[in-house]
């Protein structure tokens, strides 16, 4: 059994995982202090216990939109709905890409936004 020591919220904790996992760890831990980092700096816990708690919850919205999008995501391809969806000519392609760019350029935004804060 390996071990890795992660900060949240200041604390050390030492942790048991498998071997070769602790990088994982090191990275889902980092995910886990910068969401708590961003609660904590709103004002809306209480204390220690209650910020880890509102932490949980948001991480589990997370997951459970995930897990939804995924269910969608699964129900378009099952009933064809992807293939409906892609592009029939050159102009449609040519603006499904530009779209894309477009998004991408958004969600590199949103990341260094969340990464700076």
């Amino acid at each position: 059994m390996a071990e890795v020591t992660i900060t949240l919220n200041g604390r050390a904790y030492e942790i048991a995982c498998d071997p070769g996992q602790e990088g994982r760890v090191v990275d889902l831990a980092s995910y886990i202090d910068q969401r708590l980092q961003g609660i904590a700096r709103s004002g809306g816990a209480y204390n220690d216990a209650h910020l880890l708690v509102l932490t949980a919850l948001v991480l589990a919205d997370e997951l459970y939109e995930a897990r939804e999008d995924e269910a969608r995501t699964r129900m378009a391809v099952k009933t064809g709905a992807v293939a409906q969806a892609l592009p029939q000519n050159k102009e449609e392609e040519a603006l499904l890409v530009r779209l894309l760019g477009d998004l991408a350029k958004r969600i590199d935004g949103i990341a260094q936004r969340v990464q700076a804060a």
